[in-house]
């Protein structure tokens, strides 16, 4: 039951963050964002393995493989995307994150021996084809906005490059004990980043304080927690291949809750990304 209602929460939950960061980020400094919700998820971690009173043999010689997914899948994509979302729709940024099956199935080959049927394959250059058209309006539209994609593209490979990780030397970690390294590394790497690299300000009215707690709880802890064992149970594709049905899901509640509009080249976008999600999930006989 939980294997099949996995995907389909953790679409919503991620989708869900984009609509957050963007209520957030209208008075806290992107970084800074990231920040807090990355130290306020991995206090609630630390805190529940003392009081479950996990044993953290689990992760011996395992330590540093998960710190380094940790903040390879936290860290890497979520700054660039954040600092990318002041200037851009959530929408936009969601689809270039699709961009992250397709990397990922291509390295997942030769790094993880995980083959691909050929409308697996044909799927994922589906939805890589609406990245392109998204990418191809925006930079006709504005250079900045171009630049916002491009670097929320850079901290997709970093996505990448966690994921294929953590396939490789995590796999075997128990799932608790795992995201309270990942969570406290990523913590650690963003707190630097916004100290290295931007002024922080924050205006912490109740709308702010919402929008950081719904990211740190409902996507960091439970969102994340669902890809790991998706991770753990599954392929790294066939994870993965979920990114594909976030664009369409944000853009909805971005033009519900927020008023963003909406192209019809958009939608075309999200309509193919979305096609190329089913034809990748789908399982062989």
């Amino acid at each position: 039951m939980l294997d099949r209602a996995a995907p389909f929460v953790f679409v919503l939950l991620w989708s869900s963050s984009f609509i957050a960061a963007r209520v957030g980020l209208r008075q806290i400094t992107p970084l800074l964002f990231v920040a807090t919700r990355m130290v306020f998820a991995a206090a609630v971690m630390v805190s529940m393995m003392l009081m479950l009173r996990r044993s953290w043999r689990a992760l011996e010689g395992r330590w540093l493989h998960c710190a380094v997914a940790g903040v390879l899948i936290n860290s890497a994509v979520l700054m660039p995307a954040h600092v990318a979302m002041v200037h851009t729709g959530a929408a936009p940024i969601a689809l270039v994150q699709t961009l992250n099956p397709l990397l990922t199935a291509l390295f997942a080959w030769p790094l993880l021996g995980e083959r691909l049927r050929p409308l697996q394959w044909f799927g994922l250059l589906l939805g890589a084809a609406g990245v392109v058209l998204i990418v191809g309006l925006a930079a006709a539209r504005s250079s900045l906005e171009l630049n916002g994609l491009l670097l929320t593209a850079a901290g997709v490979v970093g996505l990448c490059s966690g994921t294929l990780y953590f396939g490789k030397f995590c796999r075997g970690v128990p799932i608790v004990e795992g995201a309270t390294v990942q969570l406290v590394a990523a913590a650690v790497a963003c707190v630097a980043a916004t100290a290295v690299f931007e002024a922080p300000h924050a205006d912490w009215t109740p709308g702010a304080v919402a929008a950081v707690l719904w990211n740190a709880a409902a996507v960091s802890l439970g969102g994340m927690g669902l890809y790991y064992l998706m991770l753990v149970r599954g392929t790294a594709a066939r994870a993965t291949a979920n990114f594909y049905l976030v664009p369409g899901t944000a853009g909805l509640l971005a033009w519900a809750l927020l008023g963003e509009t909406l192209s019809p080249l958009t939608l075309v976008g999200l309509a193919v990304s979305s096609i190329g999600c089913w034809m990748v999930s789908r399982r062989g006989r």
